[in-house]
């Protein structure tokens, strides 16, 4: 195992950085990955910020691979397995921003508890804890485990930026 992956961080080189921005698959500076050994299933996160220093902090999440990143300084400090909109109520796609954030909101449209809520969309999409499992879905927003929440609503700022890629993105690749 790499001394990194050992410390749970893989650094970036330039050319992954180069490769990852040409392509689109990030539009931000990464500096590392945290060290994830195998694939997260539902429910399961990773959060590790010990050592990384204050700066800009940012969101992507990947509605292809069910998977959203928070960075700071260019280092991934969390990772969670999210559940989405329904085929009824999409999840908007495109760099938002945190509009508002509420520790113990609760939906007055669908009389359901949101704890630890960024709101993205004057309409109420929002990022929030959710009993993230196989099968679920939202009405638009983006579900995370429960304590992932915390850390990302400790973590964030009103303003910071949140990148939501589509499902089915088409190939940087040319025939």
């Amino acid at each position: 195992m790499p001394a990194a992956a050992a410390r749970g961080r893989v650094f970036v080189t330039k050319a992954q950085l180069g490769q990852a921005l040409a392509s689109g698959t990030v539009d931000q500076p990464i500096k590392s990955l945290l060290f994830v050994d195998q694939p997260l299933t539902y429910g399961e996160y990773k959060w590790n910020d010990t050592a990384i220093p204050n700066g800009l902090t940012w969101v992507r999440i990947d509605l292809g691979t069910q998977l959203i990143s928070v960075f700071r300084a260019g280092h991934e400090i969390g990772t969670a397995v999210i559940v989405y909109g329904g085929d009824n109520k999409q999840t908007p796609v495109g760099k938002l921003h945190i509009l508002a954030k509420a520790r113990d909101h609760r939906s007055s449209l669908y009389d359901a508890s949101m704890p630890y809520t960024l709101r993205l969309t004057n309409d109420g999409v929002s990022i929030h804890g959710s009993n993230v499992r196989w099968g679920a879905a939202t009405h638009g927003c983006i579900g995370v485990p429960i304590d992932f929440a915390r850390h990302l609503f400790d973590a964030t700022k009103v303003g910071d930026e949140v990148m939501i890629l589509p499902a089915n993105r088409p190939s940087s690749r040319s025939s």
